[in-house]
């Protein structure tokens, strides 16, 4: 008979694919993974796992039981509060979220601090990165993001948007001066980020103003672009949200150069019920709601 316990082991592995991300969410060495790996292929007499270059991929008797392993996890999620040993009123634990750097940086870790001070038993974990979060590998617990999130078993809902605008700073309007129609933006230098390094498509939303010509510092974090702008280095298009933390950014335009993008908050269907983490998402979709003039008006 196998040992029940190497099951948390296949799961993290068949999720990640790889031995170190799959030790580090469960807190051991990649030896460990290994060898837990090893006997639940032993105790099964089954390979679970063909090895290539790129990682650990699922053999078909792998399949099978990943299926089953990931039903059998969702049910020992849901046995604190199916036995009335999880305080709804009250929830606790850790909720992790994933977002992009700006909305994150900007606008939700200011929320948060206000979650916490009504929800004090619950300890938000703000994840930022260029690309998606990976819910489906339980990388995070619920997704923010522009870009709505794929894999099986996720409920994904538009919960809001916001609105992005050129702006620019006095030191720059002085230096090289302030366009005054569409027509002339051509002819101003940009802060942008570095194309090559763009792993969201949508994120690279100044191609939907224009092609710039004269590009003078490109970074791939947007509170480093922001800096720049505020201090002179050129235009950029910036969400309103986190402009207006800068009193140095200058409109541009903002008739006529409007850009917008919609929110997307994303769970994945096997923890969605848990009192924790349907207190953030409930957070969160109130928050988006009550925000939307914040996030979209000057």
């Amino acid at each position: 008979m196998f040992d029940w316990n190497d099951l948390a082991f296949f799961v993290e592995l068949a999720r990640h694919g790889r031995l170190a991300p799959a030790a580090r969410r469960l807190k051991v060495d990649n030896t460990t993974v290994s060898r837990r790996i090893a006997e639940l292929e032993r105790s099964l007499d089954a390979k679970l796992f063909q090895r290539g270059s790129d990682g650990f991929e699922l053999t078909e008797a792998g399949d099978k039981l990943f299926v089953i392993a990931e039903a059998i996890e969702q049910k020992m999620i849901s046995v604190p509060e199916a036995l009335g040993l999880e305080d709804t009123s009250s929830p606790s634990g850790r909720v992790r979220v994933a977002s992009m750097e700006g909305i994150a940086a900007f606008y939700l870790s200011a929320r948060f601090a206000e979650f916490a001070a009504v929800m004090p038993g619950l300890v938000v974990e703000l994840v930022t990165e260029r690309h998606l979060i990976n819910l489906t590998k339980r990388e995070a617990d619920i997704s923010v993001s522009f870009v709505p999130p794929n894999g099986p078993r996720l409920s994904v809902r538009r919960v809001g948007e916001f609105r992005l605008a050129l702006f620019g700073s006095e030191a720059y309007f002085a230096r090289r001066g302030r366009p005054a129609s569409p027509a002339e933006l051509q002819d101003h230098d940009y802060v942008d980020y570095v194309e090559d390094l763009i792993a969201i498509e949508p994120v690279h939303w100044l191609m939907e103003v224009l092609k710039p010509g004269s590009v003078v510092f490109r970074s791939t974090s947007m509170a480093a672009q922001q800096t720049a702008v505020a201090t002179g280095a050129g235009l950029a298009l910036l969400p309103l949200f986190s402009a207006k933390t800068n009193p140095a950014l200058v409109p541009v335009l903002p008739d006529e150069v409007i850009v917008r993008r919609e929110l997307y908050l994303g769970v994945h269907q096997d923890i969605e019920h848990l009192a924790r983490v349907r207190a953030v998402t409930r957070f969160l979709t109130e928050l988006f709601a009550r925000g939307a003039p914040y996030l979209n008006e000057f």
